[in-house]
C-alpha cells in the first residue's frame, strides 16, 4: 500500500523556484505567494473552502512568465465577513499594494465581491469563477453550523470532501481532485472551521460600484459544488460582464484546464488595462523571487525551462518527490480510516457542550453520513485512475 504519492513535476519545479511567504498581521497569519514584476498591479487569487495558495501555482508560473504579477493567498482564520474585509485590507497595506485585480473561485469569488462592495476604490476588476452572491442556501444545508467551531477536524474534512463530485472523472479532472484533496489534508481544524463559517454566515453581496465591463465571469459547464441556480444569479447581477465558458473542468478548472483559464485571465488583464512587463523577467528568475518579505525559502534557477508536465496536476516527474503526500483517495487508504487519535481529539468540555446542544441530532446524522461516505468510497478508490 502506498503511503505517499509523488507530487506533480511542475509543482515540484514551482516550489523550487517561487518562495512561500508567511507573515503575521495582528492575530492573523497570512500564507501567500507573490511572483512577478513589482511595478505591475497584481492579480490576487483567492481560493475556495478546499483551496490553499498552492492551488493557483499553474497561474503563477504561466502569467509571471508573460510579465504579470500574481499573488495567491490562503484565506486566514477570519470568522465573519466584516473581519475578512478588515484583515484583507491590512494585508494589502502591509505588502504595499493599493489597487488590485481579484480572481476568486467559489467562496473566494464571494469574498472578492464582498471586498469590492465595501472597498470599491481598491478593486479595479474582478474575475469570478463558479461563485455565488448569497449564502442562505449553504446555511440552510448546514443546520449544525453553530457547532462548527467545536467539530473535530476529521468530520470537517469529510464534510468538505463529500461536496466534491465523486467520479468517474476525466484524467486531468481526477488529478485536480487529487491535488486539492491533498491540500485539504494540510488544513487545520481552525482553518476549515473559519472557512465554513464564512460560507454559512447569512449575508449577500450588495450593489457594486465597479462597472460590469470590468468583470469577467468564468464558469464550468459540467459540474461543480456551487448549484447552477446560484451561478445563474451571478450572471443576472452583472449582465454586462464578459463571459468565459469552460465546457469541462469540474470544481477546479485552474488545475484541470490551466491553459484555458490562463488565457482568459490574460485577456481580462489586457482588457482592463494591466500592462505586462516581460522585460523584467530576467531580474525575477535570477533569484527565484520578486522581492517580497518574510521568505520561507529562497528560490533559484530559471522558470523559463520548466519540466514537461502536459498541464496535469497528477502527471508524475521521476526526478522529484514532495516530502508530504499530495493527498488523494488513491494513496490515502490509511487517511480514510477514522483513528482513535482523531476521535479523542474532542475534549470532555466539548462533549459536555454537545450533549446539551439542541443540534445534537444534526451532528449525529452528519457523523453517520461521514462514516457512510468513507465506507462507500473505499472500494472505488482505484477506479479514479482507471478512467
Amino acid at each position: 500500500m502506498k503511503g505517499l504519492s509523488s507530487a506533480p513535476g511542475d509543482y515540484v519545479h514551482f516550489k523550487s523556484q517561487v518562495p512561500l511567504h508567511k507573515i503575521s498581521i495582528g492575530s492573523k497569519q497570512w500564507r501567500y505567494y507573490d511572483f512577478g514584476p513589482k511595478s505591475v498591479p497584481p492579480l490576487i487569487c483567492i481560493p475556495g473552502i478546499a483551496g490553499t495558495a498552492d492551488v493557483y501555482y499553474k497561474q503563477i508560473m504561466s502569467l509571471s512568465l508573460k510579465g504579470y504579477r500574481v499573488i495567491s493567498i490562503d484565506i486566514p482564520q477570519v470568522w465573519n465577513h466584516h473581519e475578512w474585509i478588515h484583515a484583507f485590507e491590512k494585508f494589502l497595506d502591509t505588502i504595499n499594494v493599493h489597487h488590485v485585480h481579484l480572481y476568486g473561485t467559489s467562496l473566494g469569488g464571494f469574498l472578492a465581491q464582498i471586498f469590492a462592495q465595501h472597498r470599491p476604490r481598491r478593486v479595479k476588476s474582478l474575475v469570478l469563477s463558479n461563485t455565488f452572491l448569497e449564502t442562505h442556501k449553504f446555511a440552510a444545508a448546514m443546520p449544525w453550523s453553530p457547532l462548527v467551531s467545536w467539530t473535530p477536524s476529521f468530520l470537517l474534512k469529510r464534510h468538505i470532501l463529500t461536496g466534491i463530485h465523486d467520479g468517474p472523472h476525466e484524467p486531468f479532472i481526477a488529478d485536480s481532485v487529487d491535488f486539492v484533496v491533498g491540500q485539504v489534508e494540510k488544513l487545520s481544524r481552525e482553518d476549515i472551521s473559519s472557512r465554513l463559517s464564512l460560507n454559512v454566515n447569512v449575508t449577500s453581496v450588495g450593489p457594486l460600484l465597479l462597472p460590469d465591463s470590468l468583470i469577467t465571469i468564468m464558469d464550468t459547464n459540467d459540474y461543480c459544488a456551487v448549484p447552477q441556480e446560484l451561478k445563474d444569479q451571478v450572471s443576472e447581477r452583472y449582465p454586462g460582464a464578459r463571459r468565459a465558458v469552460l465546457k469541462t473542468g469540474g470544481d477546479f478548472p485552474f488545475l484541470s484546464r490551466p491553459d484555458e483559464v490562463n488565457l482568459y485571465l490574460q485577456l481580462h488583464l489586457r482588457r482592463v488595462g494591466v500592462e505586462a512587463k516581460p522585460d523584467l523577467l530576467q531580474g525575477i528568475s535570477r533569484d527565484g523571487s520578486s522581492g517580497g518579505s518574510s521568505d520561507e525559502k529562497k528560490g533559484g534557477g530559471n522558470l523559463d525551462k520548466p519540466p514537461e508536465d502536459h498541464g496535469s496536476p497528477g502527471a508524475h516527474d521521476g526526478g522529484g518527490h514532495q516530502p508530504q503526500a499530495s493527498g488523494s483517495e488513491v494513496h490515502g487508504l490509511d487517511d480514510q480510516i477514522l483513528t482513535n487519535r482523531e476521535i479523542t481529539s474532542m475534549t470532555l468540555g466539548t462533549l459536555s457542550f454537545l450533549m446539551q446542544a439542541p443540534y445534537i441530532p444534526y451532528l449525529l446524522q452528519f457523523f453517520m453520513g461521514a462514516l457512510y461516505i468513507t465506507w462507500k468510497r473505499l472500494p472505488n478508490i482505484q477506479n479514479l485512475r482507471k478512467i
